[in-house]
């Protein structure tokens, strides 16, 4: 065996952490296919680095598709307890540029630049939680489940998992079999019908009041964590209102990477402020946006094709190169002070200082 070649260290040596600031270089060591469009992807340091996160939070990937840079977040579905590689875990969108190409052309040894860890899901302190995922959105929620298999924490947990159909239920088997072994663990999978599978003896349909006052009667005691697509999210945000959940006891992931929530931006008032054209280079548009607007919210409302998520500085899936011109950004750790320094901005938290050309 050439250990030389090997992405982890040694046995018994501890290896150096990877820090975010320098570090971007990954190598793909493992691809596993999870279901019939979901595949887990894990990744490890090329100098055998260790990786400190919390379950929960993601990296932002930076490709070379077909010359055009992209970038997009993926949650991190691996356990915090094993820092020597992480994983993701990417569903197939349908028209989807980025998860197609993961999932056609990332290898075993391939190699790619990232961003991470990132993020604020983040699993609080407490005694009773409800972890709540729809479809890919259970990619965070598996990191915590693994995480607590992985230090025996005696907690109360009830993991509800919502798919369209049992054959799109990811982590079936591994949820099964930790619900087996962990006492404080009760898993509800509720598929929205029986689609390819018509023995499914559990319930079946969509999130709703009445389910969830049947499913986690003590609703209202628990820290509700939420994460799937934006219509799920709504839908999981109110019930869980109504069922007695203190906005403080409930906690949503910030992004939606497999749907964007086209978010009506707030557009400020016109005439206080300057106006300043703004150029997207590749799609051939101009349009104007005020000193009080952020480029992203005016670019939405003009129909440019922008890749966005978040829309407060946090993900990085806006990240552009910007040509010419300067901004007022104000991001919440989406983006590096080298990829500032190399003249990439963030349009979703960023106002024009003047005329900008972006390439986009």
């Amino acid at each position: 065996m050439d250990t030389k070649k090997s992405a982890f260290p040694a046995a018994g040596k501890l290896a150096a952490l990877w820090n975010r600031d320098i570090d971007e270089d990954l190598i793909c060591v493992d691809i596993h296919q999870e279901t019939h469009d979901v595949k887990t992807f894990t990744f490890a340091s090329p100098e055998g680095k260790r990786f400190a996160f919390w379950a929960g939070q993601y990296f932002l990937f930076d490709l070379d598709i077909g010359g055009e840079p992209e970038s997009r977040c993926y949650s991190i579905s691996s356990s915090p307890c094993r820092a020597q590689a992480f994983s993701v875990t990417v569903k197939r969108v349908a028209g989807g540029r980025i998860s197609t190409w993961l999932h056609d052309n990332l290898a075993v040894n391939s190699r790619l630049k990232a961003n991470g860890p990132l993020g604020h899901f983040i699993r609080p302190a407490a005694k009773k939680y409800l972890l709540l995922s729809g479809g890919s959105g259970i990619t965070p929620v598996m990191s915590m489940v693994r995480e607590l298999a992985d230090t025996c924490e005696p907690v109360d947990v009830i993991f509800l998992h919502a798919a369209r159909t049992p054959k799109d239920l990811v982590f079936r088997e591994e949820l099964s079999g930790l619900a087996s072994r962990m006492k404080g663990l009760r898993l509800q999978f509720l598929p929205e019908s029986v689609s390819g599978e018509p023995q499914w003896s559990g319930l079946t349909g969509r999130l709703s009041g009445d389910y969830m006052r049947l499913a986690v009667p003590d609703i209202a005691e628990r820290v509700v964590l939420c994460c799937g697509p934006a219509p799920f999210m709504a839908a999981a945000r109110a019930i869980t209102a109504d069922l007695g959940v203190p906005p403080s006891n409930y906690i949503e992931e910030s992004f939606d990477a497999a749907v964007i929530d086209d978010i009506d931006l707030p557009v400020a008032e016109e005439a206080k402020t300057r106006t300043f054209q703004v150029e997207f280079s590749k799609q051939s548009r101009k349009i104007e946006v005020s000193g009080e607007q952020t480029v992203l919210a005016c670019a939405k409302k003009s129909g440019v094709k922008l890749p966005s998520s978040c829309s407060n500085g946090v993900c990085g899936t806006c990240k552009s190169k910007l040509l010419s011109g300067t901004v007022d950004m104000n991001h919440n750790g989406g983006i590096r002070q080298r990829e500032i320094d190399a003249g990439l901005f963030l349009p979703c938290c960023s106002k024009p200082l003047s005329d900008l050309v972006i390439d986009r």
